[in-house]
């Protein structure tokens, strides 16, 4: 058998798979990395959350199928958090269902929404499952920049015009994963104003919106009159409560986006472990002192970050929200490009990083470091980055 899969034909190898083995061969070593590559938070949950897991996983009941679409009080919850956080009305019933993490969650969509040929508008450079989710499911991806400036609404009025087919899906995410880059309120309702004007579906990912840096907190999407109309938005636990590992995300908004989601999932899961979500219920009403911290904790490493790596003579630009940094290749490793000069901060300096070109072409010149380890260990970073700058 040596036909390739037809979906697997799609997909191009991993970019950062190489760089993944190599970081697992330095340590496998002995080498002592400093891993900025994988967003994957480094700290634990609150304790009353763990207490609520241990408590309903010693149920007997428990540990029988749960419910695919997450359990009733689990979406309510979610549509409180909406209330209180944005001010925005949500029917737990028909426009909250619970994912699998916001990536399973954004795949599955676009599973149940697209058709082959489609047409699908992703941010570049963006994370890949925006991008790929829509291609795994037969859609073809038109780029338009992941930057709002002032030519966004320009391209994407083109994009519009030009595309044969017409474009059917318009996929944002702010605060962006790689570019960490922000938008206001004003912006979302200039885009909202636009897609109902053109018949688009708009897929917001808000993953990190309570990780911000400023004193105007993150909106969403929905905050804007109408938006329901033509949008979804997906929120995850990952960061916001350091619970990435325990696969819990959302997706609220347009009624028949939401349906359409849980009707497929009904067909591939059961929902997540009834403890998980019951813990989330109460993550997501208890104290809220764990969202204050977290955004305390990636405010200093970020600080850090950007002055111990400009002293080593590589300037990074002051993200203004995420958990990353989006960093242009220092001058001298430029015509490196970013796989070849992850691969040598990795080798020389003991540092891993996600190269630019794994989150779109656009991203090429670029590298995405992840504010996951402490701060000791970011001037530790520091030191070797400085190193290999100065032999070059």
């Amino acid at each position: 058998m040596t036909d390739e899969f037809y979906r697997i034909q799609r997909l191009p190898p991993y970019v950062f798979a190489e760089v993944n083995a190599m970081k697992a061969a330095a340590r496998a070593r002995g080498e002592d990395i400093v891993d900025l590559g994988m967003g994957n938070p480094d700290g634990a949950p609150p304790k009353h959350v763990i207490d609520k897991l241990a408590e309903v996983a010693a149920k007997p009941t428990a540990h029988r199928y749960s419910a695919s679409k997450g359990i009733p009080g689990l979406r309510k919850a979610q549509a409180a958090y909406y209330k209180r956080r944005f001010d925005v009305d949500l029917d737990p019933d028909s426009e909250v269902i619970v994912t699998l993490g916001s990536k399973e969650g954004l795949a599955n969509l676009a599973q149940a929404i697209t058709a082959p040929g489609d047409v699908v508008l992703t941010p570049n450079p963006s994370y890949p499952i925006h991008h790929f989710g829509f291609i795994i499911a037969g859609a073809a991806i038109r780029s338009i920049p992941a930057v709002p400036g002032p030519d966004f609404f320009d391209r994407l009025e083109k994009a519009m015009r030009y595309t044969v087919p017409r474009p059917k899906v318009l996929v944002i995410g702010y605060p962006s994963n790689p570019t960490a880059q922000v938008v206001d309120l004003d912006f979302y309702e200039k885009l909202v104003a636009f897609a109902r004007d053109a018949g688009l579906i708009l897929i917001s990912d808000l993953a990190y919106a309570e990780i911000y840096f400023g004193d105007t907190p993150t909106p969403s999407i929905l905050q804007v009159e109408g938006a329901k109309d033509v949008a979804v938005e997906f929120t995850s636990m990952s960061k916001t409560y350091s619970m990435a590992g325990w696969r819990m995300g959302f997706a609220v908004g347009n009624a028949r986006l939401i349906g359409a989601l849980t009707r497929v999932k009904s067909y591939l899961d059961y929902g997540a472990f009834t403890p998980i979500q019951a813990a989330a219920c109460a993550a997501l009403n208890g104290p809220q002192d764990i969202i204050e911290f977290n955004r305390t904790l990636y405010k200093a490493r970020r600080d850090v970050m950007v002055e111990s790596f400009g002293r080593a003579g590589w300037d990074i630009p002051v993200p203004m929200a995420s958990m990353f940094a989006w960093a242009p290749i220092p001058e001298p490793f430029r015509q490196l490009g970013s796989m070849e000069f992850a691969k040598r901060l990795l080798t020389e300096a003991h540092v891993a990083v996600a190269p630019g070109v794994g989150f779109g072409e656009e991203g090429e010149g670029y590298v995405r470091l992840a504010l996951v380890e402490n701060e000791q260990r970011l001037r530790q970073a520091a030191r070797g980055i400085k190193k290999m700058i100065a032999k070059a």
